[in-house]
């Protein structure tokens, strides 16, 4: 389970993701002149060093953007063109932010979770009176599958994938989206 903290972020996350998503090739023909955020989910890091989150922000031409990002206590070597920005935050001071489609913390939890048929990670939010459950909006299941070793692909644009029928998969539900939509896939 994940602990989330009332925290004050310097830059917020709307305002780290706004900054960031239009660099990317993949979002070279996207309008991102106004990025809302409409879902987000997370996965635990078995040694809980890593914060691992994916954001789902609608465009301002209506596609839906998936972007996972990690959050760490320190650089992580060898991973500058992934590299997405810092934040300060209140209660754990300052993080790097790198883009979650070439963390490999992130790109095993996809993997585990996508082989295992597993589901996004609850999380609790930290107050000052204890740990309070959050209401989750924004669901992901993996389907299960081959722990084979097979290539990942993370689905950025969601419904712009032609998903192999063979492939394991790791779809999604957010508020606006009843209708599972992929948004990774590992395949041989």
């Amino acid at each position: 389970m994940a602990l989330i903290y009332r925290a004050e972020l310097s830059p917020s996350k709307l305002e780290m993701l706004q900054s960031w998503v239009p660099s990317p090739p993949w979002a070279a023909d996207v309008d991102t002149s106004a990025l809302a955020l409409v879902g987000a989910y997370r996965f635990d890091d078995p040694d809980g060093e890593v914060g691992l989150e994916a954001h789902l922000l609608e465009s301002a031409d209506g596609r839906i953007l998936h972007v996972p990002v990690t959050y760490r206590n320190a650089p992580l070597q060898g991973f500058d063109s992934a590299f997405v920005t810092t934040m300060q935050h209140s209660v754990l001071g300052e993080r790097w932010v790198y883009d979650g489609g070439a963390d490999p913390v992130f790109l095993r939890a996809f993997a585990s979770t996508i082989v295992s048929g597993g589901v996004q990670a609850d999380f609790d939010v930290q107050t000052d009176d204890g740990t309070v459950p959050r209401q989750l909006t924004t669901f992901v299941t993996g389907s299960g599958g081959d722990d084979n070793g097979g290539n990942m692909s993370i689905i950025r644009i969601a419904g712009t994938v032609d998903v192999p029928k063979s492939a394991a998969r790791l779809t999604g539900t957010w508020p606006g989206q009843q209708d599972p939509a992929v948004l990774a896939f590992v395949e041989e």
